[in-house]
């Protein structure tokens, strides 16, 4: 089994994003696992709305270049999303789309095809972002991406953090978010072999 290459990040960018503390913890338990890991945070690559006029203009901006070179190169993505409006964040379906879209010599959806992928969300009510994980899931599994049947939705995040904040506390989320991680670095270890 070879090494897992894994980029995460998260579908938020605002600076203290509950959600991009889950995935730094979990990207955290991917290296532990063994993993080679890359965090990346979207809100910097400075991705406009996607439209045809504006990419037949300038063919892809700068940033949706970098983030499909770093999907190219790893195997997997660990990603936390807030939930929206019951659905995916427009920061993170922005990026898919501009993702998606071939430069000249590539395949359509050649960033995303065989990819594993970790989902994840936090926040404060109940649910824990649950509702929009189903059209993340949804979504990536439609550009073919294997994205893996654990998942984990941190509900009232601001009491589960430990006292550091790089550490969930130890209860079921912590265990399934160790699960989910294993998972990822498991499989597609397995898969680039």
């Amino acid at each position: 089994m070879t090494v897992a290459r894994i980029l995460a990040f998260s579908g938020s960018a605002r600076s203290e994003s509950f959600n991009q503390r889950l995935v730094n913890v979990a990207a955290g338990y991917a290296r532990t696992a063994g993993a080679e890991v890359t965090i990346l945070n979207l809100g910097e690559l400075d991705l406009p709305i996607f439209d045809e006029d504006l990419e037949k203009e300038i063919t892809a901006p700068e940033g949706a270049r970098r983030l499909k070179q770093l999907m190219f190169d790893h195997d997997a993505f660990l990603i936390s999303c807030p939930e929206y409006n019951s659905s995916i964040t427009p920061l993170l379906k922005n990026a898919i789309d501009w993702a998606s879209r071939p430069a000249d010599g590539e395949s359509p959806l050649q960033a995303f095809k065989g990819k594993v992928c970790g989902l994840m969300s936090a926040s404060p009510g109940g649910l824990g972002g649950l509702r929009g994980l189903v059209h993340v899931r949804s979504i990536l599994g439609n550009i073919g991406v294997l994205v893996v049947p654990e998942q984990v939705a941190v509900g009232g995040v601001m009491k589960m953090f430990t006292e550091s904040g790089d550490d969930l506390m130890e209860g079921m989320q912590k265990k399934m978010l160790l699960e989910m991680v294993q998972r990822v670095v498991q499989v597609s270890g397995r898969l680039f072999a």
